[in-house]
């Protein structure tokens, strides 16, 4: 009797927790939280400080595409090797999405890399903290989704603040150039249709985060291959990288392997603690990236980055609360009009009591 109740009534199945190989599925929601926040951190921090120093090597500038390339090399290898060690089994996606996947990964990665060549840091991770504009068109455009005022007052603090900290870059950089902030602006329309098709796709297909990752980088790679063979900008950049190995191709192996590794971590964030409190780490993490730029790495500073700064972080939390607070159109024109009943009733009892009515009658 005691087996069937046992059968009828089975413990549920506990589900795997990991940070990587650790195994925290044993620790409270606190210590899994405080964890994964931690390694976010500790992988794009460094991901953050490697890219930055990459640009620091004198000639560097040109070698962007050089670097994505390599980056996409070594993205490749790290996804065959996750999609044998978890034994992902066949293509569920086709081919002809991983196609424009890879196109997609390639603007969004190869401009941004790219970028540093003409911005500074700070407003490349500025850049990117605005994801949501591109992401909120592309949402409507290609998905149909409808957003709340709160999103769109977002996204219009997010392009006032973005303009205001791109205008005090171009004020305290001699050698700024607008080909940096055109790159950056192609990487962000590339990220916002990028995550619109991925979402789309993974969810009609059910595929593994490994497998997009094996082929979006395996074929971008294969497409920047190619492209830089024909230009000639291959045997380029693998001439300026035999100059020094050590310091480009190590330093492009620890900028890879972060990144990768940063990527696990906050699909673990996402699964334990919702994706509100994983996109909050993550924006810290990028006002840190800031901080540690201007710290790190010498370049002039003015007190318009701070101000035209929070403005950028004032739309993404207001991006985040109306993820946690949806509010429609609907509710805000009742607010205003409940808003606007009340301020009348006050003016219209503020005369009575003045005694402006009785007066003129």
């Amino acid at each position: 009797m005691t087996s069937k109740r046992g059968m009828l009534n089975p413990e549920p199945i506990k589900q795997k927790i990991s940070i990587l190989c650790l195994d925290i599925s044993d620790f409270n929601k606190t210590v899994q939280f405080a964890l994964c926040t931690g390694a976010v951190f500790l992988f794009f921090l460094l991901y953050g400080y490697m890219q930055e120093l990459l640009f620091t090597i004198d000639g560097f500038q040109a070698y962007g595409w050089y670097l994505t390339l390599v980056q996409f090399g070594f993205y490749s290898v790290f996804g065959l090797v996750e999609t044998k060690v978890r034994s992902v089994g066949a293509r569920k996606i086709p081919m002809q999405t991983y196609f424009l996947l890879a196109v997609l990964t390639l603007g969004t990665m190869g401009f941004s890399n790219a970028s540093l060549g003409y911005l500074n840091y700070p407003t490349q991770v500025i850049f990117k903290c605005c994801k949501l504009i591109p992401v909120l068109a592309g949402g409507i455009l290609i998905q149909g989704k409808r957003y709340g005022p709160l999103d769109f007052i977002a996204a219009v603090l997010m392009c006032f603040g973005l303009t205001l900290f791109t205008l005090a870059d171009s004020q305290v950089q001699p050698n700024f150039n607008t080909k940096g902030i055109t790159m950056i602006s192609l990487a962000l329309l590339c990220d916002a249709i990028i995550g619109n098709v991925q979402e789309k796709s993974m969810k009609n297909y059910g595929a593994a985060n490994a497998e997009v990752v094996l082929y979006s980088y395996s074929l971008g790679f294969l497409y920047i291959f190619v492209v830089m063979i024909c230009t000639g900008d291959f045997v380029d950049g693998l001439q300026f990288f035999a100059q020094n190995p050590r310091k480009t191709y190590g330093y492009a192996f620890i900028f890879s392997i972060t990144g990768y590794l940063g990527i696990q971590v906050v699909l673990t964030l996402v699964r334990t603690t919702g994706a509100f409190a994983a996109v909050t780490v993550t924006t810290c993490r990028k006002a840190v990236t800031i901080v540690i730029s201007f710290l790190f790495f010498s370049k002039p500073f003015t007190f318009q980055y701070l101000w035209s700064g929070l403005l950028v972080v004032l739309g993404i939390y207001l991006n985040l609360l109306s993820k946690k607070h949806p509010f429609t159109m609907a509710e805000l024109e009742y607010k205003i009009e409940a808003f606007l009943r009340f301020c009348r009733s006050k003016f219209i009892a503020s005369r009575y009591k003045n005694g402006q009515y009785l007066t003129n009658v």
